[in-house]
């Protein structure tokens, strides 16, 4: 979406264009990119490196030199602490950087400084630690204006307070600017803010002191309640839907009043017009020193960028050795058999020969530039981080592209030696070496004829080091270079049949054109990062109504305002109570001594930890029931998620220890899925369906048939009122954080599809992260009817306000090292949870008195104390994390876990297991007499429907390929316009059965290579559809298979209706039927290929580096390069299993299989027919055979594709 900005931004007096801003200012978006392979140290200390910051930072040390000097001559005595701290930071050979082990301490990022990242298909760190990472990268320089958008999102409240306390304490002594954007304060942390910016509508509602905020608004005649966090009370109190219940003036009839009303009530409030008059002055620049602003884009040397970036892309490809091991393998492997195919002693002396000996360079080359096809994806899966770094202005573009490309030589060079040294000698090329270089190969052909020696020059193009390159060019090239040089008459025979008769000088401007282009496209890829820019993010989804609204079409005049507009708490409530209930089991879940283990990271056994497995879950014990809401609390990383996974089945790796029963019965999984639901943290949903289309899925097919088509249609419009989804559900969910709906809207959505299949037991994970105040009231309403009915229902949660976190029943409290430290009930107000940790002063005094006593000393030293009282109106959630913190446990010299254990509570919480353990009196375990609610029909039926909805909405696929495709036809159809029946030598037929064969293997491998990434993206969504047990792996996989074929079959028809006449054909209806159908089957095939190899590889990296050697594979054996009768007996069952053989094979044979033209086949009169039955092998009567062949390829690779979907799972 383009726009523009109107109005005046200044910093200090300095207008935009006058400086520059990116690098005067710190941002920190709410996205965390990153990327994936690097750990949270070396992302914060590359990030410091690339700001200037530490012993890294070009002149740093030599200024800390000069200030010591001056401070000696004027008799200043620095801060001792500040002093070694800016000494320390400032040390020149140090490993790690002091400033970075700083913000690591602040963020709480400590813990995990040495774990990578991580990603959705790689096991990294959690949600929250990654926001914190995402602020480390950018506080840890010397910006002094601080941007900061929900930097809270996923973090517990607690480190929240502790992230905004180190940021304000940084802002006043430093004098910074810091803009935060919060979503769920709790007045705690709210208080850290001096002023508070409440928007709304795109405009500013109130700008101005925190303190002053609530008065401004009960002037305005709205009050904020005890026990209200301010914070949720602002954001609420603008609300139309919540504002009435704020009105304090008893006196007076409520009218809503609307943002507009309250924007000009504060232009008329004493603090509206002193900022008026505050913004009416401009700043002078003279009052702050230049220094304030940054007018350079970067902040250190363009040597020190490089180096840093240079070190950062070392380190990755050292994260990355399986890829480039495995792509090794993979080259090894394919030059093995391409020595043993095109066999030195199989060859005569002969031009049919020579062909052979051509078809090998040609596939060396193909070989050798498709093999930085693998870099692909991940150059793809790295660009968003880059990108956002650039567009910070940490480094230039040619700063990250230029040692990625320096690091990719020595692998080619590696790359180029194996090929070299295992095909050259087998294959027959002359040993005669005349020029090597670093970047290239010179080999000599050893092609004697007539007592004299022909040297051909053969270029060994190494792996292309970037993203992009034009293969056809380079390949022409490369070529040229081959077959230059030829000087005896078998060898100019060669090169004119093939029109490659150039001058001998013409080998050294191929080789330069080939180091240009290497330039050519680096340079490419450079201005591409530079001028292009990174996709939009996305933006919330509103309705027309609500557009309207924001032209200020409703509420224009004040007074207009409809009785009925104003909707009062109690009458939502009421309405949201009277939701209609489906039948359901109430059940409870027990779970006892559960345990947790995984293999332990790399990164943690090389800093000492010496046990192989590592203890994420520890003698977790509790009972969830029915009609109780029971919150998992505990700081970052304590294992909330990975309880609620287990207790779920989600987890798929590790070892799970202990007993988990559902109503008294051991749990099985298969039943499990069918009577519970999960909202997982990540909002994993279909890009191209809508919302409404999304629960209408979810709907048709996890609820039990016996519910007719009516009430599903019902319940369904009930669950998206009571998710408030009303205005946006015929959006389009879009790609998180790039289209479609906004981080809140995904929330709800996610909520909505689990509740809609109407589960017994509903585990929601952070189901209020990312929403705001309002938002989170509205998803915990909805939560708390859900219960209402009798529901078993569990959420982790973060920073809860007070209102959202007293509407819990129950909690279970975990500290880090995944152990419970409270399992019990809240009470009124948090009363319970209030008494237990108070109660602990005087069991924490008793254990100190004892101590001392032990020690012989009588008299109570000050300050001991036990845990803090809780002060009035105090957010209870806020208080508990900060009472059970690691400090507070170090401080006290406690084990939380140790007394919870001894307490009574833990006491009730045994027996209470040991009771719901055994099964009630006449009950029987849950069976259900199909392992899905609905029947393969209808699950295939719903199945596809939506991949209808999917794939008709996906441009970005469905054109991509058309349009190459169509291009690709076009130009075929001009360069062998009306070759068809132009046969008269056995040149003029290779050449066409060259075109079939490019026709074949790169149509179909851009098809191949397109779904890939479709596909993977429906695959995030189909692992979470399966574990909910929606439907078989079986009917997925068929409905998207069925989903190709109409797509494949017109992509089919405009590649015939453009290539047949152009080409000028043989015109019969049964040549060109086979001409379809031949097309037809390849496409699909190749299709059905790609998708394949997405359901048998962990990600799209794997997947792209398999395919790099499928496809050279289908090329070597497709019978063009090598004839199946000169292919070695030990190799033709490859022939005859490679699809790309039968393709040519129904090609060729349907045109000239009957053709009895006498044409001229290497000096001799013979027929067409007769040729390709000698030279290729290839009959006309068997065509039948073809027909059933090709259409037999398609039908195995989508039956392993379905068989794959329902064995493999790389969901971690």
């Amino acid at each position: 979406m383009k726009g523009y900005v109107e109005g005046e931004i200044s910093y200090n007096g300095n207008k935009l264009d006058e400086f520059v801003p990116q690098k005067t200012s710190a941002y920190i978006s709410q996205y965390d990119l990153h990327i994936p392979e690097m750990t949270v140290r070396e992302t914060i200390d590359f990030s410091a490196h690339c700001q200037g910051v530490g012993s890294r930072a070009g002149n740093f040390p030599y200024i800390m030199l000069e200030v010591s000097r001056r401070e000696k001559e004027a008799g200043i005595v620095p801060d001792p602490d500040l002093d070694t701290y800016m000494k320390a930071i400032s040390a020149e050979g140090i490993r790690r950087n002091l400033q970075t082990d700083y913000v690591l301490k602040i963020l709480g990022l400590d813990i995990c400084a040495d774990i990578m990242v991580g990603s959705a298909s790689r096991r990294g760190i959690s949600g929250g630690q990654k926001k914190r990472l995402t602020t480390g990268e950018m506080i840890v320089g010397p910006s002094k204006a601080l941007f900061m958008d929900e930097i809270s999102t996923g973090l517990d409240s607690s480190t929240t307070f502790q992230i905004v306390t180190c940021l304000q304490q940084l802002v006043h002594i430093t004098d910074s600017t810091a803009l935060i954007s919060l979503l769920q304060p709790a007045p705690e942390t709210f208080n850290l803010f001096d002023d508070v910016i409440l928007m709304a509508e795109g405009k500013i509602v109130y700008h101005g002191p925190c303190s002053h905020a609530l008065q401004f608004f009960e002037d305005c005649g709205f009050k904020c309640p005890q026990r209200k966090g301010a914070a949720d009370f602002l954001q609420e109190v603008i609300s139309k839907k919540d504002q009435a219940q704020y009105w304090c003036h008893a006196d007076l009839p409520y009218h809503y009043v609307s943002v507009n009303q309250f924007i000009e009530m504060f232009k008329a409030s004493n603090l509206g017009q002193k900022l008026a008059e505050e913004l009416s002055k401009p700043y002078e620049k003279s009052r702050c020193p230049n220094s304030a602003v940054s007018f350079s884009f970067y902040s250190v040397r363009k040597w020190e960028l490089f180096k840093a970036c240079m070190a950062r892309e070392v380190l990755l490809m050292k994260r990355n050795t399986f890829v480039y091991v495995f792509k090794t393998a993979q080259l090894v492997f394919t030059a093995f058999i391409t020595m043993t195919v095109f066999l030195l002693t199989r060859m005569t002396v002969d031009l049919m020969s020579a062909n052979y000996l051509m078809g090998s360079m040609y596939y060396a080359l193909t070989r050798l530039s498709t093999n930085g096809v693998a870099e692909l994806s991940l150059t793809i899966n790295r660009l968003p981080a880059v990108q956002k770094q650039r567009s910070y202005h940490l480094y230039p573009a040619w700063a990250y592209s230029i040692p990625a490309s320096i690091l990719k030589i020595p692998f080619s060079v590696l790359d180029s030696i194996l090929w070299t040294g295992i095909t050259y000698y087998v294959i027959g090329y002359s040993p005669e070496v005349t020029s090597l270089n670093i970047d290239v190969s010179i080999h000599c052909l050893n092609f004697p004829n007539d007592g004299t020696r022909n040297n051909s020059w053969f270029f060994d193009l190494t792996s292309n080091v970037l993203v992009w390159r034009l293969h056809s060019s380079t390949a022409l090239f490369a070529a040229l270079v081959e077959m230059l040089n030829g000087n005896t008459t078998m060898g100019d025979a060669v090169l004119i049949s093939h029109g490659l008769n150039f001058k001998g000088y013409f080998y050294w401007i191929s080789l330069g054109a080939l180091f240009g282009f290497t330039i050519l496209f680096d340079l490419g890829f450079i201005l591409a990062l530079t001028y292009f820019k990174p996709p939009k993010m996305s933006k919330a989804i509103i309705s027309k109504k609500r557009f309207s609204q924001l032209q200020g079409r409703e509420d224009e005049e004040w007074s207009r305002q409809p009785e009925n507009e104003s909707i009062s708490a109690l009458d939502a409530e009421t309405r949201k109570a009277e939701m209609m209930v489906l039948p359901f089991v109430p059940l409870t879940m027990t779970f006892k001594d559960v345990q947790y283990f995984v293999d332990t990271p790399p990164e943690m056994r090389g800093n000492g930890f010496s046990e192989k497995k590592l203890q994420l879950l520890s003698d977790i014990t509790g009972a969830f029931k029915p009609g109780v809401l029971t919150a998992l609390m505990g700081v970052s990383g304590a294992g909330k998620t990975t309880l609620m996974d287990v207790l779920s089945g989600r987890k798929t790796g590790g070892i799970i220890e202990g007993d988990i029963r559902i109503g008294g019965y051991p749990k099985v999984q298969q039943t499990f899925a069918r009577i519970s639901g999960y909202c997982e943290q990540n909002d994993i949903h279909s890009p191209q369906i809508t919302v409404e289309e999304s629960i209408i899925y979810s709907a048709w097919l996890r609820l039990p048939p016996e519910i007719d088509e009516q009430t599903k249609s019902r319940f369904v419009e009930e669950v998206i009122e009571t998710i408030e989804l009303q205005d946006i559900k015929f959006s389009l969910v879009g790609i998180p954080g790039r289209s479609g709906l906004s981080t809140e809207q995904r929330k709800r959505l996610t909520i909505a599809v689990e509740l809609v299949s109407n589960p017994s037991i509903i585990f929601m994970d952070e189901p209020t992260s990312g929403l705001d105040a309002r938002a989170a009231a509205i998803v915990m309403r909805a939560v708390k009817n859900v219960v209402s009915t009798g529901r078993t229902t569990v959420c982790t949660i973060h920073q809860p306000s007070i209102d959202v976190f007293e509407a819990f029943d129950e909690l279970i409290l975990m500290k880090r090292g995944g152990m419970i430290i409270y399992s019990g009930v809240l009470g009124h107000h948090s009363r319970k949870l209030i008494e237990y940790f108070e109660d602990l002063s005087d069991i924490v005094l008793s254990v100190k008195l004892i101590r001392i006593t032990d020690l012989h000393v009588f008299t109570i030293e000050k300050g001991i104390s036990g845990v803090p009282k809780i002060k009035d109106n105090y957010n209870p959630a806020t208080w508990m994390l900060e009472v059970t913190s690691a400090s507070m446990e170090s401080e006290l010299e406690l084990d939380f876990t140790q007394l919870y254990k001894e307490s009574t509570m833990y006491q009730e919480t045994i027996g209470s297991v040991q009771q719901f353990n055994k099964p009630p009196p006449g009950s029987r375990d849950l069976q259900f007499s199909t392992p899905f609610p609905q029947n393969r029909w209808q699950q295939y039926i719903a199945c596809l429907w939506k991949q209808h909805l999917s794939y008709w909405r996906s441009p970005e696929y469905n054109l991509t390929r058309y349009i190459f495709m169509i291009v690709s036809s076009l130009l075929f159809g001009i360069v062998f316009w009306q070759k068809g029946r132009e046969i008269n030598n056995e040149q003029d037929l290779i050449n066409i059965l060259g075109l079939m064969y490019i026709a074949v293997i790169f149509l179909g491998i851009n098809n191949c290579s397109t779904v890939v990434p479709y596909v993977a993206t429906e695959l995030t969504v189909l692992y979470r559809e399966k574990f909910a047990a929606m439907y078989s792996p079986w009917a997925y996989s068929f409905a998207q298979v069925t989903m190709e074929i109409p797509y494949v079959l017109l992509q089919a028809f405009i590649y015939v209706a453009i290539t047949y006449p152009t080409i000028g054909y043989y015109w019969s209806a049964s040549k060109v039927f086979w001409y379809f159908y031949a097309t037809f089957c390849t496409f699909l095939y190749f299709v059905f290929l790609g998708m394949l190899l997405v359901s048998m590889t962990p990600s799209v990296e794997v997947a792209s580096i398999l395919s790099t050697t499928i496809y050279t594979i289908l090329n070597l054996f497709s019978g063009f390069l090598l004839p199946g009768k000169k292919i070695p007996k030990w190799w033709i069952w490859c022939y005859y299993l490679c699809p790309t053989s039968w393709s040519l094979y129904g090609f060729l044979t349907s045109q000239y299989g009957d053709i009895d033209k006498e044409i001229l086949i290497f000096g001799e009169l013979k027929t067409i027919s007769s040729f390709l039955e000698d030279y290729y092998g290839f009959r006309h009567d068997h065509l039948g055979i073809v027909a059933v062949v090709l259409g037999a390829f398609p039908v195995a690779f989508a039956f392993l594709f379905a068989y794959c979907i329902g064995k493999s799972n790389f969901h971690r």
